[in-house]
This record gives C-alpha cells, sequence and structure tokens, in this order.
C-alpha cells in the first residue's frame, strides 16, 4: 500500500563513515539518527533530575544530557543513573562539562564511570597555557574509562586563538573572505584540530562525535556543509538556541531538514526554549516528527488531518483528530513493548468528503467527517477499502476502538517490538 512517507524521494546515503558506541547507542555510519535532549534541572537536586531524564526517555529521547557544573552534581550523577537503572530506564546520561571538567571528573571517578559520554567545548576548557593540559587532562580521563567524547564548538564561546589565527591568515589571503565566512571557518577549523588533538592524546577516532552550532539557519547549513566535506566523525546537529514556540520550532526543522536530507547528521537535538513551567519533552517530540516526516524513522503513528476549510465550520474534525494523536501517544510505550512495527501505522481524520476517502485509502485507518451540509456519515477506510460507516454521537470513542483493534490484530501480539536503544543497537 502507498503511504505518504512513500512519495518523497529517498534522502542521499549519511557521509560519516564511522560509528561510536554509547551504551546501548550506536551513532554513524549505518545506524539510525538518534535523537537527544537536555534537562534542565539542577542536576544535584536528583530526584527532578531523575523525573526529568525519565520523561524524556518515555518520550523516545535516546540519548539525554545533563549539566556537571560542579562537585555537587558530579557526585550526583552516579546516583541518577542508578536510580534510573532501577526504573528500567538504560538511556545513556552525557555530562556536559565547561571550565572545570578535568578537576571534576579527576576528583570524581564515579561521576566518569556512570556517564555514557562526554561532552567538551574547546573554547572553555581552559584559558591560556591551561587550555591544552586540561583538554589533555579530560581526553586521557575517556580514554581511561573508555568514554566517547563529543568535542562540541559554539560560536558564542569559539577558542579566541583559533579565531584570531584564522583571522590572521584570512587577512593575509589575496581573496580574503567576509567576516561571518571566517567565523564559520573558525568553527570548523577548531572542531577539526581539537579532534585531530583528542586522537593525539590517545583516544580513539571511534570514541569521537563532532557539532559545531551557531544560532542562525543559514550559517548552521553552512558550517555543517563544511564539516562533514571535511571529515568522517559521525555528526551532531543542532541550533545553539532555536528560541522558543513555533519560532524554534520551524527555525530547528529549516536548518536540520536541508542537512538530513543532503546525508549530514547522526544525532540531533532540537534546543527549544520552554514555556515558563512547560514540559522539557516537546524538544523531543519535535525532533522525531523532523525525523519521521522526512520518512528517516518512525517513532509514533501518524495522524494526518487536514486543515479545514469552509466546508468543515465543525470543530468536530479537529477535536478528533486532536483526540487520536494524543491517544496513540499516551498508549504508544505500552504498544511499543507488545506490537512490533506499530509506530509505521497511519491513520487519516479528514473533515469533509472533497479529500477525505482519498486520503483515508491511503492510510492504515481513515476516516472521512462529514462537511457543512453533507450526510451526517463518516465512512471508514481500512487499508485502503471501505470497512464501514459511522453515525451518532459516538462516532469518536467508536474510531478510537477501531485503531486499538486493528493494532491488536494486525500487529504481532507478545513479542515486544524494539525499544528506542535497541533500534539503535541494531
Amino acid at each position: 500500500m502507498t503511504t505518504h512517507d512513500a512519495r518523497i524521494a529517498a534522502p542521499r546515503p549519511r557521509r560519516a563513515t564511522r560509528s561510536v558506541r554509547i551504551g546501548r547507542v550506536t551513532v554513524g555510519a549505518e545506524a539510525p539518527i538518534v535523537v537527544q535532549a537536555m534537562t534542565n534541572t539542577d542536576t544535584a537536586a536528583i530526584d527532578a533530575t531523575v523525573t526529568q531524564v525519565a520523561e524524556l526517555a518515555r518520550a523516545g529521547a535516546e540519548l539525554v544530557r545533563i549539566t556537571v557544573n560542579n562537585e555537587e552534581a558530579a557526585r550526583a550523577v552516579p546516583h541518577i543513573r542508578e536510580r534510573l537503572l532501577a526504573q528500567g530506564i538504560d538511556v545513556p546520561l552525557v555530562g556536559d562539562f565547561h571550565y572545570n571538567g578535568h578537576s571534576l571528573l579527576a576528583k570524581h571517578p564515579a561521576c566518569a564511570e556512570a556517564l555514557g559520554k562526554l561532552r567538551i567545548n574547546p573554547g572553555n576548557v581552559g584559558a591560556g597555557a591551561r587550555h591544552d593540559s586540561q583538554f589533555a587532562d579530560i581526553i586521557g580521563i575517556a580514554c581511561k574509562y573508555d568514554k566517547p567524547v563529543r568535542i562540541g564548538v559554539n560560536w558564542g564561546s569559539l577558542d579566541q586563538r583559533v579565531l584570531a589565527r584564522v583571522m590572521d591568515e584570512n587577512a593575509a589571503s589575496a581573496t580574503p573572505r567576509d567576516g561571518d565566512a571566517v567565523m564559520r571557518e573558525a568553527l570548523v577549523v577548531s572542531a577539526l584540530e581539537s579532534a585531530e588533538k583528542a586522537e593525539s592524546h590517545g583516544l580513539p577516532p571511534s570514541h569521537i562525535i563532532l557539532s559545531a552550532k551557531v544560532s542562525g539557519v543559514q550559517a548552521l547549513i553552512a558550517v555543517y556543509r563544511a564539516l562533514a566535506g571535511r571529515c568522517d566523525y559521525p555528526l551532531h546537529l543542532g541550533l545553539t538556541e532555536a528560541g522558543m514556540g513555533s519560532k524554534g520550532i520551524v527555525a530547528s526543522t529549516a536548518a536540520l531538514a536541508v542537512l538530513l536530507q543532503e546525508g549530514i547528521g547522526d544525532t540531533i537535538r532540537v534546543s527549544l526554549t520552554p514555556e515558563p513551567g512547560g514540559s522539557r519533552v516537546q524538544e523531543v517530540v519535535v525532533a522525531q516528527e523532523i525525523l519521521q516526516t522526512m520518512g528517516l524513522r518512525a517513532f509514533t503513528p501518524m495522524v494526518i488531518a487536514c486543515p479545514g476549510c469552509g466546508r468543515t465550520t465543525s470543530t468536530f474534525f479537529q477535536e478528533l483528530a486532536a483526540d487520536v494523536q494524543r491517544h496513540v501517544r499516551a498508549r504508544m510505550p505500552a504498544w511499543r513493548e507488545r506490537y512490533a512495527g506499530v509506530e509505521n501505522l497511519t491513520l487519516a481524520v479528514m473533515g469533509c468528503v472533497v479529500n477525505g476517502p482519498g486520503e483515508g485509502r491511503h492510510a492504515n485507518i481513515g476516516i472521512s467527517l462529514p462537511g457543512t451540509g453533507e450526510s451526517p456519515a463518516a465512512p471508514v477506510f481500512i487499508d485502503g477499502q471501505k470497512a464501514l460507516t459511522l453515525r451518532g454521537e459516538n462516532i469518536a470513542a467508536d474510531f478510537i476502538a477501531i485503531i486499538d483493534d486493528y493494532v491488536a490484530t494486525h500487529y504481532t501480539a507478545g513479542q515486544a517490538s524494539l525499544s528506542g536503544q535497541d533500534r539503535i543497537e541494531s
């Protein structure tokens, strides 16, 4: 049967030829693109951090980064890991280190052991003469505990020595580039030279992931095209500060979609600013939806719904689409464990007869609701064929029951589908 994802052109092969193992997760080469998220709790607040990591993991985050900025946070990391494992959550934790990572990891070896990966920024591992020695110290600890490292360059904290050198070289060039191009080149150079130094200190190439983050869409695309063309390390993608609400979602989608379609990127994060008190889970959902709508991965049944027009003055189809979306997301953790392949299920909730029957036939399960002035009947299509017609006040409940019955009868019951970590591992 034709599906929506099958209609788009297949993306080009990914460029990273190396792969990196992080706990049960593999990043790079032929592995699926990994969804990453980050907590915003005080890591030293163990209960709050465990709760948020668990929420992110259950939503589908396959790597979760936590801040390790002081000794209290470093001491908390092994306890956080233990409590997560007690809940059956084996998501790898990534320690985010700035300024004092070398001393924290040396003083707290249990922290280093509990982490799945270290993230360091070569722009702030140390100033002046201390930079190289402190960078070497962190790499030495990573080697000792066999931990991969993401070398994450950021234009807000770029190594000023590298920037000054690249600026001098540009000034001496017969064809100097503009300031933005120089900044982009400095980001790429910093990442590549830091990886080279890490290897010289004994870190295997199979333990290195690179990122070079900026906040602008076009700048991000240019930087990662250059980086991908000059190395074969796995690359982590994401705007460093995407923003809030629709702005952050649109900016992240615009940048990541271009790069992913070109085969660039092995792990992604959508760095949304949550509303005050808002859930951090949204960044996971958006990352998953970017990958799923591009046909790169499947995480949860997709609900296709029409936008509505003058033929659909009732809000019923909008309410049904929202109810169906909430239902499948709520059921997905249990479905994922029991029904192999259920994440590929497609659903269509259409508001009238213009496109409703056609879209309904393209989905595994589709419903065409009556538009304004049309017969109060809602045909339901299953795997391309009209199966029944719903009427009356219980259309929503009846349609959701049809979805549940389809899942139970069309996917392998009793055989757990692959979890997020297992999917990556395979």
